[in-house]
């Protein structure tokens, strides 16, 4: 039986966003630490679901490589942002973030597509849709703490932060 391979352009931008979501995991687990830090538990919480999320992420890449034959290559996982000096540079460092996920993933699917490499191509479609989801919450956070600017909105808006960017996202 022959092993099934991954075209080598494809291997590499797969393993290199595969780290990146693992890296961004980390991320999150930090910023979720800074907001518990911060008595903000609500984005604590969201943002463990989220760090939860990359982990997802980066396992469903690995699978894809471990079901066609390839052995996974894990980098060393960066140290993260740790220190903010508010929930606003929190919301701009989650929206780039995902910024960068979506330049990843593009760089993974266009290295499919060159390659033409259907499997990974309609991996990377699911990555796609999913990405433009995760701007969204995203881009909407950094409003909301935009616009959370009076005495004692924070607060509300840490209580609110779940059901306001759709936490329950039971279509993943």
């Amino acid at each position: 039986m022959n092993k099934p391979s991954i075209p080598a352009a494809v291997l590499t931008e797969l393993n290199r966003q595969a780290n990146h979501e693992f890296a961004a995991a980390h991320g999150y687990t930090a910023i979720a630490a800074w907001c518990e830090a911060e008595a903000l538990p609500g984005c604590a919480a969201f943002f463990r679901r989220q760090a939860a999320e990359e982990r997802e992420h980066a396992d469903k890449m690995v699978s894809h490589l471990l079901d066609r034959g390839m052995t996974p290559e894990f980098a060393a996982v960066p140290a993260p942002r740790q220190d903010f000096a508010s929930l606003l540079e929190v919301a701009q460092e989650a929206l780039a973030k995902e910024q960068a996920n979506t330049r990843g993933i593009h760089a993974v699917y266009e290295a499919a597509l060159a390659a033409k490499d259907y499997p990974a191509q309609v991996l990377m479609h699911w990555f796609i849709n999913e990405q433009v989801e995760e701007e969204k919450w995203a881009n909407d956070l950094v409003t909301l703490v935009r616009n959370s600017s009076c005495a004692g909105s924070l607060a509300s808006l840490d209580r609110h932060v779940s059901s306001l960017l759709g936490a329950d996202k039971s279509g993943d």
